[in-house]
């Protein structure tokens, strides 16, 4: 079985963020809003039920899965917002020591608080992430 085809929804994004019950990670999203509406161009959508988009891309993989996704995306969960990332960006990326405080994935960097991680280079990962994200996907 696989999963669901991740779409963008008519959700109202400030309803989501208006639910995220930690007020320090609600204002940390706000800031995250920002700053991405401000490195895509885009205005942020909700795709499925908790993840905050910006952009779209259509991707297609050699094994021929293929689909849709944000260009940039985030979502506010219960124990730490998770900034996904392109795979493959954070394996060996010394800019990972200098994020701060996080924990990271094939694809996602969990922070617990933005005052935790330097906007900085979190700034840059994101820009990095989208860069090739347009390179590889048009």
């Amino acid at each position: 079985m696989s999963a669901p085809k991740l779409v963008p929804t008519d959700a109202a994004v400030a309803a989501h963020l208006d639910a995220v019950e930690r007020p320090e990670q609600r204002a940390d999203a706000e800031v995250l809003v920002a700053l991405l509406r401000r490195l895509t161009g885009e205005e942020p959508k909700m795709w499925g039920p908790s993840i905050i988009g910006f952009g779209q891309y259509h991707y297609k993989y050699a094994s021929g899965h293929e689909g849709d996704a944000p260009l940039a995306a985030f979502a506010p969960r219960k124990g730490n917002t998770v900034v996904y990332v392109t795979p493959g960006l954070l394996a060996d990326n010394p800019d990972l020591q200098r994020l701060g405080k996080h924990k990271a994935s094939k694809g996602c960097l969990y922070i617990k608080r933005l005052a935790d991680v330097d906007l900085a280079v979190l700034e840059g990962l994101v820009r990095r992430c989208i860069e090739i994200t347009r390179q590889t996907y048009g």
